[in-house]
């Protein structure tokens, strides 16, 4: 009997590793490191594997048993397999849907691999990693160099800090964004000066002192969004000024446009220059949404994660980091 395969949704491995560090020994990593054609899924695509369960998908659902089943024995063998699927494939009955073809290199990890703990700690602490690996050794270092995602023999990819939403409000619209920024995986981080002792909802990072102090006391780094959801507060304007100010690559406020004038005449009050006041996305969002709270998160919550995507394909293609102050300490060399 088939079931519903909700672990596929599971996009970014560091979370699923530390969850399963206690519980298992060795893992495999199955990464999609060629494709002869269009595909589901980018080079880079991952998935994990353990003795029981697999997490991610590569190709929409054709292959994703079998790479597991692979996963598995390369984990017995302690020898990774480089498999081929669709186009090229010697296993005829795999059957990939968009017809091409497709290269997955399966790699056995165990969990004491220094590779693996220098990639968590840059998770954690929020820097940027390039994660290399021939199959057999691994490498997680500060990127500062281009790199090939895949050169026949070894593959690269950039781990990024995880997308983090800092909502400013407390009406419906701000609790509507961060529900369903934390649905789709995003950090969030609620800013609500004054608000109720405890969060609306578990999940979430919660802040009730001055807007412009929960951000200081944050830290925007270039991964993080800024979005102010509240309506004409008096500190509205400094919180604003302070995340322009910043390293986050994406500031946004509600309002109508009838209100902007003012509003950037008070941020240039603030000491915001004009280079950065054009940055300002207000109104916020997507354009052509409706009104209500739950539209609004959804035209805010998709521009948020369509900037950050574009970003971060941009860091991918050139092989740099979006960030040039990354400690070299939180990564092995």
């Amino acid at each position: 009997m088939s079931k519903w395969n909700l672990a596929a949704q599971a996009d970014d491995i560091r979370p699923l590793l530390i969850e399963q560090l206690a519980a298992s020994q060795c893992f495999a990593i199955a990464t999609l490191v060629e494709t002869s054609g269009p595909a589901p899924r980018e080079i880079g695509a991952q998935m994990l594997i353990t003795q029981d369960e697999h997490w991610g998908y590569l190709s929409g659902g054709c292959i994703e048993a079998d790479v597991a089943r692979h996963g598995r024995e390369a984990m017995a063998s302690g020898e990774p397999r480089l498999l081929r699927y669709g186009e090229g494939s010697p296993w005829i009955d795999i059957q990939l849907a968009c017809g091409t073809g497709i290269s997955v290199l399966v790699e056995p990890v165990g969990r004491d691999d220094p590779a693996l703990a220098a990639l968590l700690q840059g998770h954690a602490e929020r820097a940027p990693v390039l994660w290399t690996s021939n199959g057999t050794t691994r490498q997680a270092s500060a990127p500062h160099a281009a790199h090939a995602p895949w050169d026949g023999a070894r593959y690269a990819k950039l781990f990024e800090p995880v997308l983090r939403l800092v909502l400013i409000g407390e009406d419906a619209t701000a609790l509507a964004s961060a529900a369903l920024a934390c649905q789709l995986g995003l950090e969030v981080m609620l800013i609500t000066p004054n608000g109720p002792e405890l969060p609306p909802f578990a999940g979430i990072a919660y802040h009730r002192t001055a807007a412009a102090a929960a951000l200081d006391a944050i830290g925007l780094d270039p991964w993080t969004a800024v979005a102010v959801l509240s309506h004409d507060r008096e500190d509205d304007e400094a919180a604003l000024a302070r995340a322009l100010l910043s390293d986050a690559f994406y500031v946004g406020a509600i309002g109508a446009r009838a209100r902007l004038d003012g509003r950037m005449a008070q941020l240039r009050m603030h000491g915001v220059d004009e280079t950065r006041i054009a940055q300002l996305h207000a109104p916020i969002g997507l354009q052509g949404f409706g009104k209500a709270p739950r539209d609004i998160a959804l035209a805010l919550v998709a521009e948020v994660v369509r900037d950050f995507q574009a970003r971060s394909a941009a860091a991918r293609s050139s092989g740099a980091s979006m960030s040039s102050s990354t400690p070299l300490s939180v990564v092995s060399r």
